[in-house]
């Protein structure tokens, strides 16, 4: 089967980066210091939007020049995706999305609704040519928009968060005990989805980075046995790392809350990065540094659920420089919140914290 390929005109948002930011990048994730540590985070906030990007109404022209002004290097993306109104009201709700005036609301709708509904579930197959047609140009035309001075990094998964998404934790659940063999049939469908669009994403070699991102943890404990992750996770975990390694280009996983109990495996498996290293749920970025050492990059990890929302502004120059100064001596580390800059992060703090790692996150680390 013969595949297109791109355009040679068409540049890749990692040649697209101002030198000094791509270098800073670089270095960052070989283990070297650069000038200073690389900025990475995602925002979901209409302050700070308003703030820089003004009544500017196309959040993909906004956001980008939001994240110029504060100096965020890399990023997987950008939020702004619920109504103003509801900001107070959205949560982490599992179910599909759905759209409202153009944005997108959870709601607690499932595709899979009964074990019933498991056993006669097609899943999408994975389709090469449409990822090809659809996914890799939209990747382009968004890391164009973020270029020069951030680096819009690919993002993919590996099935379980995507499949819990169709069926809701509960059912999900129910179905490793009482119908494995259809659960395992749909995750392996959506992995093999995963695993296409790491391997679109590896022949044209479209960024040094990919970002997989499958929450498979709360605080204090994965949501599902270490048994169970090894058996159905961290198999497929490899297999949508294995076109991406083989391709020199480093994996940064994610998965909010604690991970520690297999995080080995995930690093056996392929990742090269963590990410948001949630330090309420218990993640140390200090004992993973003295830990995996140049073996595991470190992203994040300033509280964002309490410290950024409801600290002082000393609160959060303090706690950005523990970080800075437990993670970033040597490389290997982008700084930024452990998890994103949400809608109740006052506009004082997300100042001040990107401010601080500017500025104490220059080398050598002396904070």
């Amino acid at each position: 089967m013969s595949h297109p390929t791109r355009s040679e005109d068409t540049k890749r948002p990692w040649d697209l980066l101002d030198p000094l930011v791509r270098e800073r990048i670089e270095k960052s994730m070989n283990f070297e210091e650069g000038d200073r540590v690389p900025i990475w985070d995602f925002i979901d906030n209409r302050a700070i939007y308003r703030h820089f990007a003004g009544d500017e109404p196309e959040v993909c022209v906004g956001m980008p020049a939001v994240y110029r002004e504060l100096g965020i290097d890399l990023s997987r993306g950008h939020g702004m995706l619920f109504e103003e109104s509801q900001e107070d009201e959205v949560g982490e709700i599992e179910g599909r999305e759905t759209k409202i005036s153009g944005r997108s609301l959870w709601r607690t709708e499932f595709a899979i609704e009964t074990l019933a509904d498991l056993r006669s579930y097609e899943p999408p197959v994975a389709d090469e040519a449409d990822i090809e047609a659809n996914w890799l140009p939209n990747y382009l035309r968004t890391g164009e928009r973020f270029a020069p001075y951030t680096l819009f990094v690919p993002c993919g998964g590996m099935g379980l968060h995507w499949m819990r998404g169709q069926m809701g934790l509960e059912l999900f659940s129910m179905a490793i005990y009482d119908a494995r063999d259809d659960l395992e049939r749909v995750l392996a469908a959506a992995s093999e989805y995963y695993h296409t669009q790491a391997r679109v994403a590896a022949r044209h070699n479209v960024c040094p980075l990919y970002f997989m991102g499958d929450d498979i943890a709360y605080k204090g404990a994965t949501m599902f046995s270490p048994q169970f992750l090894r058996e159905a996770f961290i198999p497929r975990l490899a297999h949508v790392c294995e076109p991406l390694k083989n391709a020199g280009i480093k994996v940064i996983f994610h998965s909010d809350g604690y991970v520690m109990e297999i995080l080995d495996d995930m690093v056996e498996a392929g990742i090269d990065g963590l990410n948001p290293i949630e330090p309420l749920s218990g993640m140390d970025i200090g004992y993973l540094k003295r830990r995996y050492g140049r073996n595991l990059i470190l992203v994040g990890n300033v509280d964002p659920s309490h410290l950024l929302p409801k600290g002082t502004v000393k609160d959060v120059i303090e706690a950005t420089k523990d970080c800075l100064r437990a993670a970033a001596p040597g490389g290997g580390h982008f700084v930024g919140s452990g998890g994103e800059i949400g809608p109740s992060v006052p506009l004082q703090n997300i100042l001040a914290f990107y401010e601080a790692c500017r500025e104490y996150g220059k080398y050598p680390i002396r904070v």
